[in-house]
């Protein structure tokens, strides 16, 4: 019989392969797309010749470094958030109060503390 710990390492195992898997699958999708869309639309506008699948993965890739960056889209919210808080907790409670007049109009949650 296994224990608690073997079961929820293989479930997280399994959940790992699974989500690998939709992604490679999605990732070909997209770059099946791509090469549709190109080999659809830019022979007859602009003279460009066909692509295949490869050269389409690679425009993703290449466009994703371009125009997309190589980091995560989360983690700004997450960076600006920290900030606000050490600012907050460097603030006198005279500076919070003139800071949450200031956003009031803005933010409905400017009149409570923020959760540190």
């Amino acid at each position: 019989m296994k224990s608690w710990v073997e079961s929820a390492v293989e479930s997280w195992v399994e959940t790992g392969v699974r989500i690998a898997m939709v992604a490679v699958v999605a990732f070909a999708l997209f770059g099946f797309v791509v090469m549709w869309l190109w080999n659809w639309l830019m022979p007859d506008l602009f003279a460009l010749s066909r692509i295949n699948f490869w050269q389409a993965l690679g425009l993703v890739i290449l466009s994703k470094i371009l125009f997309g960056g190589l980091h995560s889209h989360g983690s700004r919210r997450a960076h600006w958030r920290r900030r606000m808080r050490e600012r907050w907790e460097q603030m006198t409670p005279e500076e919070r109060e003139k800071f949450r007049e200031g956003v009031g109009g803005f933010c409905r949650s400017a009149k409570t503390e923020p959760k540190v």
